[in-house]
């Protein structure tokens, strides 16, 4: 039980995991190549390099986060010292997705193991490279009552949701994460559900337009698409919309050459079932760029598609994949529309230059988190919270926030001795009107 109590112990192991994910990176890397082709780049970006910062960030905070936390007393306790302590839930369950399954796995652990709780870890089996190397590493790096992962099928996943925890941590579909809901419901036990959603994408008419589309085809193709905060669709303006297509054609080509199948930067569809899923979102749609398909190779080229019916397949859930579809608009009743046609999304992005209309939009609907004029950055800053609302999740994490999320915050107050008031004791004969004055105050 040290982990719970001992900061030191905690800050050390997570030097331990940093020693090890550092040795292993390049193991790392291939396992993510192995598991669907994300190249090197991409898995330093998104993966490596960003649970290295994670656990830097943790090591170097961890004392001041776990130190309680005085605050301004109430005068009605006086004389007092009020406390705000951080306590670990005890023993916590982590499901992580296979999306970037090195990150999304690695990221909410350390912050649980830096609150003080034990850890079950379950990585995806969709990426099981990547999910060997995670059990070699955590299991050099921690003991196995500290921390330990457990692989296997989504029956695993299943088995272990019959149990009892004191905090579940879920990344993953909306569908999954309502049977995590109902699970936890069982025992009330608190979650964190990191799901998805459609995510819109505007593009007004004053846009940097070139600039817009080299942001976007980031933002939607980096690993192929599958990203639950990556543009879902776009609305663009109907005045820009033919200039606006063009640059997202050339801005495609320039990032992944003429024929991505064969890019080293363009990953592959995680497996057959979500290639499959995301070849039939193409029946009856209008390709305006892209739409190769390949089964030997799970590949889908980035594809547009071209203002396809809002009852279509393809609008009908988040895709998750390499399809862009392309919606116009004229006026902000169109936006309205389209987007409150969907639950709230996890992310949101407007590209404008009338700051105006900016502010006025993200003011307007609601959702997880976002950007104006980029796509996905914010999820970069660890000053910012991550999370959903409604559908696409509840809770957020990130930075000091992770920490707080699997810590039970305990108030503590420390009354003083050295007097006593005796207004609050009975008899409370001819004190009310005294009590109802200084009530008034407070």
């Amino acid at each position: 039980m040290e982990y719970k109590t001992n900061v030191r112990y905690r800050k050390e192991s997570l030097k331990k995991l940093l020693y090890y994910v550092v040795k292993n990176e390049e193991t790392i890397i291939q396992a993510l190549y192995d598991d669907f082709k994300k190249s090197a780049f991409e898995a330093v970006l998104t993966e490596t390099s960003y649970v290295i910062s994670d656990l830097k960030y943790a090591i170097n905070n961890i004392n001041s986060w776990a130190k309680p936390k005085r605050v301004l007393p109430s005068i009605l306790n006086f004389p007092s010292s009020d406390f705000i302590y951080s306590e670990p839930y005890g023993k916590v369950l982590i499901i992580s997705p296979w999306n970037y399954p090195f990150q999304l796995a690695l990221c909410p652990l350390i912050s649980a193991v830096a609150a003080g709780n034990r850890v079950i870890l379950k990585p995806s089996e969709l990426t099981p490279k990547t999910s060997a190397i995670i059990a070699k590493i955590i299991a050099k790096a921690f003991h196995k009552n500290h921390v330990e992962v457990i692989e296997g099928d989504v029956t695993v996943s299943q088995q272990l949701l019959t149990q009892r925890w004191d905090y579940i941590f879920f990344t993953g579909s909306v569908p999954v994460g309502k049977i995590v809901a109902k699970a936890a419901a069982q025992f009330i036990t608190p979650v964190t559900l990191e799901l998805g959603g459609k995510n819109p994408c505007i593009v007004d008419e004053t846009a940097d337009l070139k600039l817009a589309a080299k942001r976007i085809v980031w933002g939607k193709f980096v690993n192929a698409g599958q990203t639950c905060i990556a543009p879902d669709y776009i609305l663009v303006h109907f005045k820009v919309k033919e200039k606006f297509i063009i640059y997202l054609m050339e801005e495609i080509t320039l990032a992944y050459g003429k024929e991505p199948e064969f890019s080293q930067d363009f990953p592959s569809i995680v497996n057959e079932k979500n290639w499959r899923r995301l070849c039939n979102l193409l029946i009856d749609t209008s390709v305006v760029f892209g739409g190769k398909t390949k089964e030997d190779k799970y590949y889908i080229a980035p594809t547009l598609i071209d203002e396809p019916s809002l009852d279509s397949l393809i609008m009908a859930d988040e895709i998750f994949g390499p399809l862009l579809p392309i919606l116009s608009y004229k006026t902000e009743d169109d936006l309205e529309t389209i987007i409150t046609r969907y639950e709230k999304p996890l992310a949101f992005y407007v590209f404008s230059l009338n700051s105006n209309f900016s502010k006025k939009i993200i003011q307007k609907y609601s959702f997880g988190g976002g950007c104006i004029n980029d796509t996905m950055i914010h999820f970069a800053n660890k000053r910012l919270p991550f999370g959903g609302v409604g559908h696409s999740g509840i809770g957020a994490y990130h930075g000091r926030l992770s920490f707080d999320t699997f810590s039970h915050k305990k108030a503590i107050v420390k009354k003083g001795n050295w007097i006593d008031l005796s207004m609050r004791y009975a008899p409370y004969k001819d004190k009310l009107t005294t009590i109802r004055r200084i009530l008034k105050w407070l």
